[in-house]
């Protein structure tokens, strides 16, 4: 998982990406492919 200031560009990585609130963190998930996780701060 990839730890970025902004989910912007981590978002736009692949179409099955999608931005998740958990626990007052955002996340990218993503189901198909899970190397493209991310969160933000």
């Amino acid at each position: 998982m990839k730890v970025v200031n902004s989910l912007k560009t981590a978002k736009k990585r692949e179409k099955n990406c999608q931005v998740v609130r958990r626990r007052g963190r955002v996340f990218v998930i993503n189901k198909k492919n899970p190397r493209f996780k991310a969160r933000q701060g």
